[in-house]
């Protein structure tokens, strides 16, 4: 048994161990997943080594030709996996590689998603910061190449941007490893639960689409009760979004509501009808 389940619950995973495997993703003698997401050229690869040192390996994803890789640390008595998920620039599943990184985080269900962020652009990064805090309420993000921002004169108050975000927000050069015991820290917390995030999302929607949402919101946490992203899932569905179509036929969704393991998915045919008459 891992020392993370056998802990209590406010350090139990809240990773799903059944679509990691899918995923191929071996958790064996590992008790929480980290998954590292960011746009390209934000340093994501030097935190990543500056992390997990040798331990880590590369690889395919199942069925992809896209690269992964993966590696390890402990810290606090826990061991953790970091899965290095492609670079992207968003979570829209309009390349390979943002479907990749998309599906690790909902269907895998990391612990904690670091989101890396070049503290030079930040005001470009914040747009994949946002779309994964629409996904999960579990994260952290390393606002990395601050030894260049201050180069450059930039300033960042990680403090006023962690509240305005609501999660945490740990400055790093990871060249240098400055913050990367900070970082550590951080990812301990939210994955032990000492953390709790309270993500910030946007809700600046037009009529139509607030309504739409309204209406189908509600449905979907019917028919998957626990479902900790369900405003998500639904402007997906309104988008069209194939991937996201088929997991409500075949169940998927299910698998990933946390107070129902069990649930029922309902009746599906109201769901993609009520895509098209939105």
């Amino acid at each position: 048994m891992s020392t993370a389940t056998s802990a209590g619950c406010q350090a139990c995973p809240a990773h799903n161990l059944g679509n990691l495997i899918k995923l191929g993703i071996d958790m064996e003698n590992y008790d929480f997943v980290v998954a590292l997401a960011g746009n390209p050229n934000t340093g994501k690869s030097t935190i990543f080594n500056a992390l997990t040192g040798l331990r880590q390996h590369t690889g395919n994803w199942p069925g992809k030709t896209v690269t992964r890789a993966e590696g390890g640390f402990s810290y606090g008595g826990y061991n953790y996996k970091i899965v290095d998920l492609p670079g992207t620039y968003s979570l829209l599943s309009t390349s390979l590689d943002e479907e990749v990184a998309r599906n690790f985080i909902l269907f895998g269900q990391p612990d904690v998603t670091v989101i890396v962020a070049d503290a030079t652009r930040l005001e470009r990064n914040l747009n994949l910061v946002l779309q994964v805090l629409e996904i999960t309420d579990r994260a952290v993000v390393a606002l990395n190449l601050m030894d260049e921002a201050r180069r450059h004169g930039l300033t960042v108050d990680a403090r006023t941007l962690a509240r305005h975000l609501g999660v945490p927000v740990v400055p790093t050069s990871a060249r240098s490893k400055e913050g990367i015991p900070d970082l550590l820290q951080a990812i301990s917390e939210v994955a032990t639960g000492q953390y709790v995030c309270k993500p910030h999302r946007l809700r600046n929607e037009p009529p139509a689409l607030k309504q739409a949402l309204a209406e189908l919101v509600p449905k979907i946490e019917a028919a998957f009760p626990g479902l900790p992203n369900a405003r998500w899932v639904a402007l997906r569905l309104l988008d069209g979004d194939q991937r996201i179509i088929e997991a409500i036929e075949k169940g998927e969704l299910g698998d990933l509501t946390r107070d129902d393991p069990g649930a029922s998915t309902g009746n599906l045919a109201w769901q993609l009808e009520a895509v098209q008459h939105a």
